[in-house]
């Protein structure tokens, strides 16, 4: 099955992020820093403890990719929107309320018109969320 998997790119905050997404989501959590990588020896001092790739997994279905290697080309806002269909409402209702620890919520989890439970919101990092949990 063909799958789309968002790559998050952040400017020296990518550990600091994925950990926080790995405490929201669960799952295991792989980070390799640009001093541990090939291109490590060829890399500035004040860069290579800098993520160049960290890869967030759970069950076989979740993977949540990052990186520091943007630079000062990244623009954080609403470029990209997450978005996670729960299993349960144990589940939706567990994430929202992590993810929104220190962001803004934009629309408060809430029974909708197409039979789901649904919710949006900005992530302290300035990342958009919508959960959404079928019923």
């Amino acid at each position: 099955m063909t799958q789309i998997n968002p790559y998050l790119n952040f400017n020296g905050n990518c550990r600091e992020a994925m950990t926080f997404y790995r405490e929201c989501l669960g799952g295991e959590l792989n980070l390799q820093t640009i001093g541990e990588s090939p291109i490590g020896d060829q890399m500035p001092d004040e860069i290579k403890e800098r993520i160049l790739h960290a890869g967030l997994t759970k069950d076989g279905n979740l993977l949540l990719m990052g990186s520091d290697m943007m630079g000062s080309g990244l623009i954080v806002g609403n470029s990209v929107t997450l978005s996670i269909n729960c299993r349960s409402e144990k589940d939706i209702h567990q994430f929202f309320s992590k993810l929104a620890e220190g962001g803004q919520i934009r629309d408060p989890l809430s029974d909708m018109f197409w039979g789901a439970l649904f919710g949006s919101l900005t992530d302290k990092f300035g990342l958009s969320w919508v959960l959404n949990c079928n019923r």
